[in-house]
């Protein structure tokens, strides 16, 4: 299979900073946060939930952030726990260990168990453990798909691909095998040197038809995650007559796709409309009444 470019690159200059003024500007009085949750004690894992006002049966999301597999903290993203708390959906956003300390087995059971640690106490706190969501930015959108797409990783935790009400992805790395291009060390020091260690990782290879549905969220000017990884996955699902949806934004850049969940950028994408109308329109698969999520504003 054709190389095609999947470079997850750090944000430049002071991330710390960055995220602090995004934050700084999301500030919801009828949410209830919770920090530092551990859902991993030996490993010293811990989450952040962010509860919408009145929250029973909310879906919910867990979303994976980017960093390369090699950096970033949960605490910076609090702008994409209250943007979609502030419309009715309970986030979890937990910490996963990263490279060197682990490669790709230690950091997706570290993700597959923040899946299953959510499910389980999804009803404790107000949402509804049969609308769990998986979403992921950048190589945090490899870690979503791959759960949504590999059984194994959740298998090993008592669920399956199919328990999850839908996968988001936000510019993911979903299709590069082989890794060549010098700029991609830090995939290689996740995933491995050789193409078959390298396929493991890739959520494309692991499509078979028993997969949630999707919604493909990519900026075409995404100069660090190629389209053509969105575009190929998608495709690789309606091959096999899966529900995808793909979302192509001209003019818009990988941060920014991101960004845009964020008050004062929301209107460089319509990330949080999209986002949205996907959990809105895949309501759990039982009888019930779903809770209504109230409509994006700009």
């Amino acid at each position: 299979m054709a190389l095609i470019a999947c470079i997850c690159l750090p944000l430049a200059g002071c991330e710390a900073t960055l995220f602090a003024g995004l934050n700084a500007t999301d500030q919801h009085e009828d949410i209830t946060g919770q920090h530092g949750i551990v859902f991993d004690a030996a490993h010293g894992l811990a989450l952040d939930v962010y509860r919408p006002a009145h929250a029973d049966h909310a879906p919910v999301v867990v979303f994976f952030y980017g960093g390369s597999w090699a950096h970033g903290e949960r605490a910076w993203y609090r702008f994409v726990g209250t943007a979609l708390a502030a419309h009715g959906v309970l986030v979890v956003i937990p910490d996963y260990r990263k490279v060197p300390q682990v490669r790709l087995d230690g950091f997706m059971r570290d993700a597959a168990g923040a899946v299953a640690w959510t499910r389980a106490h999804a009803a404790a706190l107000g949402g509804d453990p049969d609308d769990v969501f998986v979403m992921g930015h950048s190589a945090g959108g490899q870690i979503a798909a791959l759960l949504a797409t590999d059984p194994s990783w959740l298998g090993a935790r008592g669920m399956r691909p199919g328990d999850l009400a839908g996968l988001i992805g936000l510019a993911g790395c979903y299709a590069f095998v082989p890794i060549t291009a010098t700029r991609d060390q830090d995939m290689r020091e996740a995933f491995g040197d050789t193409p078959a260690e390298q396929r493991r990782a890739e959520p494309i290879a692991h499509v078979r038809g028993a997969e949630p549905p999707m919604l493909l969220l990519q900026g075409i000017d995404d100069d660090e995650v190629s389209p053509a990884n969105a575009i190929a996955l998608h495709r690789a699902m309606l091959l096999r007559n899966e529900e995808a949806t793909l979302r192509l934004y001209p003019g818009v850049g990988h941060e920014s796709l991101l960004f845009a969940l964020s008050r004062p950028l929301r209107a460089d994408a319509p990330t949080l409309e999209d986002i949205l109308a996907f959990i809105r329109d895949h309501p759990p698969a039982r009888p019930g009444t779903p809770g209504s999520l109230a409509p994006a504003t700009r």
